[in-house]
């Protein structure tokens, strides 16, 4: 040893490791997400085989949205796509942003303790619709070591802000040959030739290309074509480099160059660029080919972002992403990690309007500080323009700060960002608020940019009146929901006890799920969770009517086999189509024991650092529903109850999710509770919840009750 501290390593980025898994795959491009450590998002940090142009808008994924990275991930699978028809069946909403002809893998790099993210893999369209056994398992086995080399970091990688770009550099391609020979051959060819790299700038034109384009070397080089001639700013032709890129298919169509010469270009993609072959169209040039492109009327803007490639299908892909919003933060969210990228938007506020104030409802890229100073204002403030907007329901432009500063002196310096687009959310002619999109340099808007925008405000603003819409009645169920659960849960000297309610994240209906903790002496009690079919009033309902049933029979003394029969009499004699699964557990603290009865309802879990170190999935034989009325036994298992035994009871939400099983499910519940230890109940619950719905989405209700035994006092 020589005494000297190790300097700590820098966490590894899997670029190289990438690249040799799209060349040993055969793929065409590719590209790692890593998800972040402080939310449930992944980025996109680094991509092959294609460019930021097409793959900039997808740079941040939620993990909750449907789609094939986010469902790798978070269902821990393969997904494959095997062409255009496959993602319209499985993915219609990335098929409406990606209309190409493509094949798509995405794995989740697993590493030994944590998923890190995922690998996506892109083939082109003439790769067959299904993978081979052995495809299957390269690509798993590639996802696998990726994760390994991030596990040897021991911490999480940077996310940078752009997605780095590194080159396939294919080997034996081509044969070495002169670079002066190469340009005397173009030089020769009596067809304009010009290149492009997969970020769709020019890297070479020959000299008839030029002529064609009426251009010079110097105009053109490192430029976008559709940047630097205004005859080609217009989507379709920037659409058609898409298709060759993600397709690696040739692609041709013909444009005309103003005032009446017709060219057709062909457009031939490979991994390292693009090679574009310009001609004049038919005899003379009079007439247009099939799918032929005309000039957008009036110049291009001088500062065309990267945001906004392929705005039909970008405009297309966010219409249908904001139909499936549900709340005002969900609509957030989706202004934030899909409306602000495919802008190259720096900043974000979306305010709402109420009793004639804007109030602040959501932001990105500002300082909490510097936001709720904004949090409140009248609508007709002249301190922003988001007032004016509102009021005349037109959006307003600052391409800098000089232009801002004319009209609202202090609003420069108070946002600290130097342009600016107001939108007003305006919808049936009632402003629902305003959403202010920012950039940290100035920014010229052209007239495509103010068009795209315009559209996207009222879109953004029928969702968020929807969204608003659904809070109020999700806050109101919430609310009732709350009311008929208990307030408070007593207190029995030797158990700690925590519980928690969770509604669904989605819809709106009032769910049927309770738990109660009854005191039925001083070291005994009854602990019952259960379950209400319907979510709806008379769920509800009929929940108060189950718990109130319930508590009268436990406190009479009845035991556990007894309270569930009498109170499936009860609801019996109610007459009513719901049933209830319902799970009985009588506590007694001096015997140290615990009786169990279930009706229909989902295992206990009992943990005990001794006698159940790995967690145990209680085996409780179970009677019919209640409601049934079929007077059937509800048999009672009797249990041991030592101090430090942990018993965990919860309703089906916490591990029934769609297209999971749930006895896997409960058993690595169980397994959680185990690998837990030293913690209160109370973040021992918490812990259990994160861990089986790692994204905080839930499609059902969610009731859990946590018990541990301690020793008494005494």
């Amino acid at each position: 040893m020589t005494g000297k501290a190790e300097r700590p390593r820098d966490a590894p980025h899997p670029d190289e490791a990438l690249a040799a898994v799209v060349r040993r795959a055969g793929a065409s491009a590719g590209g790692v997400y890593l998800l972040s450590a402080d939310e449930p998002v992944l980025h996109l940090v680094v991509m092959c085989g294609v460019s930021a142009l097409v793959a900039g808008p997808w740079r941040r994924v939620p993990l909750a949205t449907v789609g094939p990275v986010s469902d790798a991930v978070r269902e821990d699978r393969l997904v494959w796509v095997g062409g255009q028809d496959d993602m319209a069946r499985t993915y219609p909403r990335t098929a409406a942003a990606l209309p190409y002809r493509f094949a798509m893998a995405a794995a989740p790099l697993d590493g030994a303790r944590q998923c890190w993210g995922a690998l996506l893999l892109l083939w082109p369209a003439t790769h067959p619709p299904a993978l081979t056994r052995r495809e299957r398992g390269n690509i798993t086995s590639s996802a696998r070591r990726i994760g390994r080399l991030l596990d040897e970091g021991g911490r999480r990688p940077a996310i940078p802000e752009q997605p780095r770009f590194i080159r396939l550099n294919r080997t034996g391609t081509s044969p070495p040959q002169s670079a002066l020979a190469a340009a005397d051959l173009i030089e020769r060819l009596p067809v304009g030739t010009m290149a492009l790299d997969l970020e769709g700038r020019v890297t070479y034109l020959n000299t008839a290309a030029l002529d064609l384009l009426g251009r010079s070397t110097g105009q053109l080089l490192g430029t976008l074509p559709w940047q630097s001639l205004p005859w080609l700013d217009n989507p379709i032709s920037e659409d058609h480099y898409r298709t060759a890129v993600l397709s690696r298919e040739p692609v041709a169509y013909t444009v005309l160059h103003p005032p009446d010469r017709w060219l057709d270009f062909r457009l031939y993609p490979d991994d390292s660029g693009i090679s574009v072959l310009i001609t004049p169209s038919g005899a003379g040039g009079r007439e247009p080919r099939t799918g032929a492109v005309t000039p957008s009327p009036g110049p291009a803007g001088p500062g065309a972002k990267d945001g906004a490639v392929g705005r039909i299908h970008q405009l297309l892909h966010l219409a249908a992403a904001l139909t499936e919003t549900v709340g005002v933060q969900d609509v957030i969210d989706l202004v934030a990690d899909q409306v602000m990228p495919a802008f190259g938007a720096q900043g974000m506020v979306l305010s709402t309007t109420d009793a004639g104030r804007l109030r602040l409802a959501g932001h990105r890229g500002y300082q909490p500080g510097t936001v709720e100073r904004l949090d409140g204002l009248s609508l007709d403030t002249g301190l922003t323009p988001a007032g004016r907007v509102l009021l005349t329901g037109a959006p307003e432009f600052f391409t800098d700060p000089t232009e801002m500063e004319r009209a609202h002196p202090l609003a420069p310096a108070l946002s600290g960002k130097e342009a600016w687009a107001f939108l007003p959310l305006v919808t049936r002619g009632r402003p629902v608020g305003c959403l202010v999109l920012s950039y940290d340099s100035p920014h010229p808007f052209t007239a495509g940019d103010r068009a795209a925008f315009t559209s996207l405000a009222g879109l953004i603003a029928q969702a968020l009146d929807r969204a608003r819409l659904y809070d109020a009645k999700h806050d109101l169920a919430h609310n009732l929901q709350q009311a008929l659960l208990p307030h408070s849960l007593p207190h029995l000297d030797g158990l700690d006890v925590a519980a928690r309610y969770l509604p669904a994240t989605h819809g709106m209906e009032i769910g049927g799920d309770f738990y109660d903790l009854i005191r039925l002496g001083e070291s005994t009690a009854a602990a019952v969770i259960g379950d209400v079919q319907g979510h709806n009033a008379t769920a509800a309902a009929l929940m108060g009517q189950v718990r109130t049933a319930i508590h009268a029979h436990a406190t009479a003394g009845a035991n556990p086999a007894e309270v569930l029969s009498r109170t499936d009499r009860v609801l019996a004699d109610f007459d009513s189509e719901l049933f209830v699964s319902c799970l009985y557990a009588h506590i007694d603290l001096d015997r140290r024991s615990v009786q169990l009865a279930s009706a229909g309802h989902p295992p206990a879990i009992v943990h005990h650092p001794r006698h159940h170190p790995s967690g145990r999935v209680l085996d409780v034989e179970t009677g019919p529903l209640l409601g049934i009325g079929l007077d059937a036994p509800f048999p009672i298992t009797t249990l041991p109850l030592l101090p430090g035994t942990a018993l965990a009871l919860y309703t089906d939400g916490l591990v029934e999710t769609p297209g999971t099983d749930m006895t896997r499910a409960i058993s690595s519940l169980a397994r959680h509770l185990a690998d837990v230890r030293g913690q209160s109940v109370e973040h021992l619950v918490d812990s259990l919840i994160r861990r089986t719905l790692p994204t905080g989405r839930h499609t059902d209700d969610i009731a859990v009750l946590l018990l541990r035994a301690r020793a008494r006092s005494g």
